[in-house]
């Protein structure tokens, strides 16, 4: 496909365009999370954050933690490390768990698909620490992969001392980094399926039966929201992690220390109604859709396709006409064999005015390995005839 702006801008000028769009809620002089301590309203395709109050600072998050957990338990089924209808034995230390629990007993075995029903639904600590210690054999080496994730995605005001969000010293995080934890957790598709549960049963077929409500009441109340994390500490009050999907659009909502449930609940409304009431989504590329064709050095293939590797879109006010929006492509330099499929190449933007609305990760849609001998011969050949004639 061809460029609609040249791919030879330097990498320079093109990291000093490419930050993200904000808005904000007070320019219009309305007033959001007022009864909290800390908030951020963020769209979550393009990023744009909407509103935002103390959105960096350290504050316990209580069982908002819990989208850090559930991150890296959908990182393991994708990786194949977990099976949903694999069972998981409780240990002694997972069933002692106080808070919200679904009170397994040392022994007991649930399969994973159950046990991420009870975090995502009733916030089960003794359901949490059971997948933590699967997943990394116990609890504190899974508190230090949750600690290795928050410094991958950048987040700078986070930091894990469990896998559960129960009161401990130095154990906090941000509304802003909660945001990104959430971007990154509803990238695995299949979350919202249990997050956005609100009642469901464990141990159906006994005499143990037991009822599952979920803690987010705003999911059978606020159409469109299935997700993600509610918390409650006397420390850090009431908070909310929320993420709603209208159209084409999904929003992430978060609320730390507000006093009440119910103003919790009245604050993520808010937020949620502002942004879908005066912002809509376009988008201009889909996921996987080819953009260029790049060239691989000493490739089986000299060419490969390179493909967006998330939606590209640009969030703007309704009403708001979106001309003069140009798309701006970086190709690595010298790409080599082997490259696999998915391997980032580069990266595509939209543009206006010199500021970028939206950008996305350019990935290799096609594997290609190392040419043999005898082609890269060929090839030589063939140049130099070429040069010859």
């Amino acid at each position: 496909m061809k460029k609609l702006i040249s791919v030879c801008l330097s990498s320079i000028f093109f990291l000093a365009v490419f930050r993200p769009l904000t808005g904000a809620a007070e320019e219009q002089g309305l007033k959001l999370a007022e009864q909290s301590r800390a908030a951020l309203l963020m769209e979550r395709d393009t990023g744009t954050i909407l509103f935002e109050k103390n959105s960096h600072e350290a504050l316990p998050p209580a069982s908002m933690t819990k989208v850090m957990s559930l991150l890296l338990i959908m990182e393991a089924l994708d990786e194949g490390k977990l099976k949903l209808n694999e069972k998981v034995r409780t240990s002694e230390y997972a069933a002692s768990m106080g808070g919200s629990q679904i009170f397994l007993e040392a022994g007991e075995e649930m399969t994973v698909d159950e046990l991420i029903r009870a975090i995502a639904v009733a916030s089960a600590n003794d359901a949490t620490v059971a997948l933590a210690e699967r997943i990394a054999g116990s609890e504190e080496n899974f508190v230090r992969m949750m600690n290795e994730k928050a410094k991958e995605l950048g987040l700078k005001n986070t930091r894990f001392q469990n896998s559960t969000g129960l009161p401990a010293e130095n154990h906090y995080a941000s509304a802003y980094d909660m945001a990104v934890m959430a971007k990154e957790l509803l990238k695995h598709e299949n979350i919202t399926k249990y997050t956005g549960i609100y009642e469901s049963y464990l141990r159906e077929n006994t005499d143990k039966k037991f009822w599952l409500v979920n803690t987010n009441r705003l999911i059978r109340f606020y159409p469109g929201v299935d997700g993600l994390k509610t918390g409650y500490t006397s420390e850090a009050k009431y908070c909310l992690t929320a993420t709603a999907k209208k159209g084409n659009m999904r929003v992430i909502a978060v609320i730390f220390g507000a006093p009440t449930t119910k103003e919790r609940n009245k604050q993520i409304t808010q937020m949620l109604d502002y942004a879908f009431y005066q912002y809509e989504k376009k988008t201009f590329l889909a996921k996987n859709a080819p953009v260029d064709q790049v060239t691989v050095e000493r490739g089986e293939r000299r060419k490969i396709p390179a493909v967006t590797a998330g939606e590209l879109s640009v969030l703007h006010k309704k009403g708001e006409k979106l001309e003069g929006v140009s798309r701006v492509v970086k190709i690595k330099d010298r790409l080599k064999a082997p490259i696999k499929k998915g391997d980032p190449v580069g990266e595509v933007a939209l543009v206006k005015d010199g500021r970028v609305l939206s950008k996305s990760p350019l990935i290799a849609g096609e594997n290609t390995g190392k040419a043999s001998f005898w082609t890269t011969f060929q090839r030589m050949m063939g140049q130099f005839t070429k040069l010859q004639n």
